[in-house]
């Protein structure tokens, strides 16, 4: 996975890695050869007191490190610049596809899992691609050329590094190996912990009103265990690999010295050439070494990497139309035919071959108990998900064939739980329509009666408002929320109980103005409240997903027992008559 998504991601930094792997291939070559001038300048300047020699090679030996710093330092640049743009352009990847889920796959993954896979996964991916680019490429470069060096200074003494090398292969791989299980349950403990986190956060008022502190305190300690647990176990591991490694080092750094202090004595080896061999030594060692530090990042890497494809791979069940319509020839008409809606693996359907027609300067409302569907049944008119089965209708054309953006503007939902952005009142409202000016945004107020508690706040319009209107009392969010569809001034209106937050003398109040306001347009209105709704032109009663009732206030109240009770269970029967 993780091999898959960077071929499709780092293709369009071909030239920069080519550069940087050149940059690279210089940098390691000049360090390659330095121990080699720095051999030959002990044998020929040091040991025969040349002094002209020293000064002259020493130079030389100055260049090559100047040629050496100007490549790293060009190398780790291109790295930097080519991972930062590689980690901006999984996530900008991430945050497309889930924007065109529906609410089917938002709700499979949830909230705090796709924050994690958008932020930490593809930092944890960004920082291996860094360390790649920085490390990784001059590393076997560097273990090979020290190899081949080192064989060209004494073949003999070379012998050591036959067993160096695969002790440390080995004793790092067996690390490596265990660690894989530990990444990925390390992420999963993180989603965990942010799902909690996540949770305590959002409910913070419904915790301290039940006065539930110590338990979530509880809740919290056993995710934030439960990662720290993991994570000891995976530092453990990590603390053991650079103990190992450095102990196979010093190890052969004392062979070397040993056999090479009798190569010198014997005469076959010069102190240059030992000196030089140290250095191919540790320089191979290094190379090993980083390659150690890349492996321990690898692991979690593909586990990230994995979890980040989960995400790409996954297509929403909401498709985007081939070939679009993008002109509706009718205005406002909405027809739904026998829908089902079923979850996946789902043993019955939510929603039950459900027909409901709606026309523009009519009211039609949708009424039934708890988890009937009402909420469902709206949300597939402006496609938060697709019916299972049969087909609803905007001006004649099946929703499935109309341009998103077309659909977008002729269908406005206001959610059962209206959600306001960090911003302005202004911002917020003109969220539908950029260009409303100021006088649409005062009169869309005005109709969802706010107006007066906007001009209240100390800069009217300009006012601020905190991420998901908190700041606000609920009834105000879902006026200001109502008011925001006002300004879009769709053909089809839908609001999912939008009115549960406000009193009788406000919900009155909202409803008179808007049925001015909406008099051309299609309304459709779920609510529980059956004073919000009696004086609907069409009323749909739904009862376990299917069509008990539809027809008039006075007519269901007549003729359909389900409706009867939930009237007679708000209302008297004298009010309800």
């Amino acid at each position: 996975m993780l091999i898959k998504l960077l071929r499709a991601h780092l293709g369009p930094y071909k030239k920069p890695i080519v550069l940087l792997v050149l940059l690279q291939l210089l940098q390691t070559c000049a360090t390659l050869y330095l121990p080699s001038l720095n051999a030959d300048i002990i044998d020929n300047g040091v040991v025969a007191g040349d002094t002209g020699y020293i000064l002259e090679f020493g130079g030389f030996m100055i260049a090559v490190s100047v040629v050496q710093v100007l490549c790293n330092v060009g190398a780790v640049y291109y790295g930097a610049r080519t991972a930062s743009a590689l980690g901006r352009d999984v996530r900008a990847a991430v945050f497309d596809r889930v924007q065109s889920f529906s609410a089917r796959e938002l709700g499979r993954f949830g909230a705090p899992s796709l924050i994690t896979r958008t932020t930490n996964d593809v930092q944890q991916i960004q920082m291996l691609v860094l360390l790649a680019f920085t490390l990784m490429v001059s590393a076997p470069i560097m273990c090979v050329g020290g190899i081949i060096m080192a064989l060209g200074l004494d073949v003999p003494l070379s012998a050591v590094l036959l067993a160096v090398v695969p002790v440390l292969g080995v004793s790092v791989g067996l690390i490596v190996r265990k660690m894989g299980p530990l990444f990925r349950t390390m992420q999963e403990r993180l989603d965990g912990v942010n799902r909690v986190l996540r949770e305590q956060i959002t409910g913070n008022r419904v915790i301290r009103a039940f006065v539930r502190d110590r338990y979530e305190e509880k809740r919290f300690r056993g995710a934030n265990t439960e990662l720290t647990d993991v994570s000891v176990a995976t530092g453990r591991l990590m603390a053991l690999m650079f103990p190992t490694v450095m102990t196979v080092v010093n190890l052969s750094s004392i062979a070397v010295v040993w056999f090479g202090a009798h190569r010198i004595d014997s005469g076959g080896m010069q102190i240059g050439a030992l000196t030089a061999f140290l250095a191919y030594l540790m320089q191979i060692v290094m190379a090993v070494m980083m390659a150690t530090f890349m492996f321990m990042m690898v692991p979690r890497a593909e586990v990230c990497a994995e979890r980040v494809e989960e995400v790409l791979g996954t297509e929403s069940s909401v498709v985007p139309p081939v070939a679009p319509v993008t002109e509706l020839r009718r205005h406002g008409h909405l027809e739904v035919r026998g829908a089902e809606f079923r979850y996946p693996g789902a043993e019955e359907p939510v929603l039950r071959a459900v027909d409901l027609v709606a026309r523009p300067g009519e009211t039609t409302a949708v009424i039934g108990s708890t988890g009937s569907g009402k909420s469902t049944l709206l949300g597939l008119v402006p496609r938060l998900f697709d019916a299972t089965d049969g087909a609803v209708l905007v001006d004649g054309e099946d929703v499935r064939t109309l341009d998103p953006a077309l659909l977008a503007r002729t269908v406005s939902l206001v959610p059962q739980k209206p959600y306001l952005f960090s911003g302005t009142v202004a911002t917020n409202l003109r969220y539908g329509n950029p260009d409303a000016t100021d006088e649409e945004l005062w009169h869309a107020l005005e109709v969802a009666q706010a107006k007066e508690f906007v001009e209240a706040l100390e800069h009217g319009l300009d006012a601020p408002i905190a991420q998901g209107g908190t700041n606000v009392s609920g009834g105000q969010r879902q006026r200001l929320a109502i008011a925001r569809t006002l300004v879009q001034r769709p053909e089809i209106y839908l609001f999912d109980d939008s009115f549960s937050a406000l009193d009788y003398a406000t919900d009155a109040a909202l409803r008179a103005a808007l049925g001015r306001e909406t008099a051309g347009a299609t309304v459709v209105i779920v609510a529980q409240r059956v004073a919000t709704i009696r004086d609907a032109d069409r009323i749909l009663v739904l009862d376990e997903g299917r069509v008990v009732g539809t027809g008039t206030h006075h007519e269901l109240m007549d003729g359909n027992e389900t409706y009867r009770e939930i009237v007679l269970s708000q209302l008297t029967e004298a009010e309800a008559a």
